[in-house]
């Protein structure tokens, strides 16, 4: 029965994207290279983690990454930003976060060509753009494209509302020579019929929310310490990410024993959603971030649990050959 609006929804996204490429291709090009990173699959996939660990491959090879989102869910659209400082509300949960763990260069803004160029004035020693969630956002020309899948794939294989796909899967997938694009699935297997490598996705450790805002990195020992607490009795674990099950699956695969608090995406955290009378909390770093040092109380206590997310060396060798042999042609992955 949705079949047909889903045949409305492929015609209009279609339209938009046309009309996008044609937009960029009337613009002065940009001084830098942009590499996308986004899903085909409505919802979280994988992509926060995944520009995380781009930023970080790309810093190993030389290059000077900025990164550009458009910040869901942040209070307003315009072009902002983000420093250390500045609120989850206004910066959106992800970018903030992106920018507390690598400390690269990120602005934020629904236009995400002027957020490229605002960044490019203010940061002259950017040489790359990274794209959080970019690949329906046509206006900006990439030169490489990292397309990230789950275990959920492709789903049924429709667009939305029939299905989940925000897009088609290509039929035939093009040359790597023509079109520098990466498929990185974020599952133990691959999840579609599309080439790509699995990406590498276990937990670094954990440290008490005081300590993750002051920039102390996760600790292994603590987090097994912390699984030894679990088994006289169950900590309580919430996440309010695109999918929690998977956090909570984790947590369980080091042998924690947990009780599961899963919230909506980019849900607040304040109030705080737990029983007062907790004393230790699990949560995620992307939760981590809408909790403020100043907002902090001594009970619970609240242990970050950090993700360690490693990108195959054959997609970064790839995407570095495909940027320092860029001819700055916009490319549709």
């Amino acid at each position: 029965m949705l079949l047909p609006l889903a045949g409305l929804y492929l015609l209009i996204s279609g339209w938009q994207r046309r009309q996008g490429r044609r937009w960029a291709s009337q613009q002065t090009p940009l001084r830098a290279p942009v590499v996308v990173v986004g899903n085909f699959i409505v919802g979280g996939a994988g992509k926060t983690p995944t520009t995380m660990a781009l930023v970080q491959g790309l810093r190993e090879r030389g290059w000077h990454p900025g990164v550009l989102s458009r910040g869901y869910g942040r209070q307003g659209n315009g072009l902002l930003e983000v420093t250390s400082a500045t609120p989850a509300s206004h910066a959106g949960d992800e970018p903030l976060l992106i920018h507390l763990r690598t400390g690269a260069p990120l602005w934020v803004g629904r236009d995400r060509h002027g957020a490229a160029r605002a960044l490019l004035s203010a940061h002259p020693e950017v040489d790359v753009l990274v794209a959080d969630d970019g690949l329906q956002h046509t206006r900006l020309p990439r030169a490489a494209t990292v397309v990230v899948f789950d275990a959920r794939g492709a789903g049924n294989g429709l667009p939305l509302p029939a299905g989940p796909l925000r897009q088609l899967l290509p039929r035939h997938w093009p040359a790597p020579s023509l079109t520098p694009c990466q498929v990185v699935y974020n599952a133990e297997h691959p999840s579609t019929r599309l080439p790509g490598h699995c990406a590498r996705r276990t937990l670094a450790g954990a440290v008490q929310l005081p300590q993750w805002w002051a920039g102390q990195p996760a600790d292994p020992g603590c987090l097994q310490a912390l699984v030894e607490r679990s088994k006289r009795k169950p900590l309580l674990a919430c996440a309010a990410i695109a999918e929690p099950e998977r956090f909570f699956r984790q947590l369980e695969e080091t042998g924690m024993v947990i009780r599961r608090l899963a919230l909506p995406d980019h849900a607040s955290l304040t109030p705080p959603p737990w029983p007062e009378e907790e004393l230790d909390i699990l949560i995620t770093e992307k939760d981590a971030v809408k909790l403020p040092p100043e907002q902090h109380r001594p009970q619970p206590r609240l242990w970050v649990v950090a993700l360690d997310f490693q990108l195959p060396e054959e997609v970064m060798h790839s995407l570095d050959h495909s940027l320092r042999n860029d001819t700055f042609v916009h490319h549709d992955c």
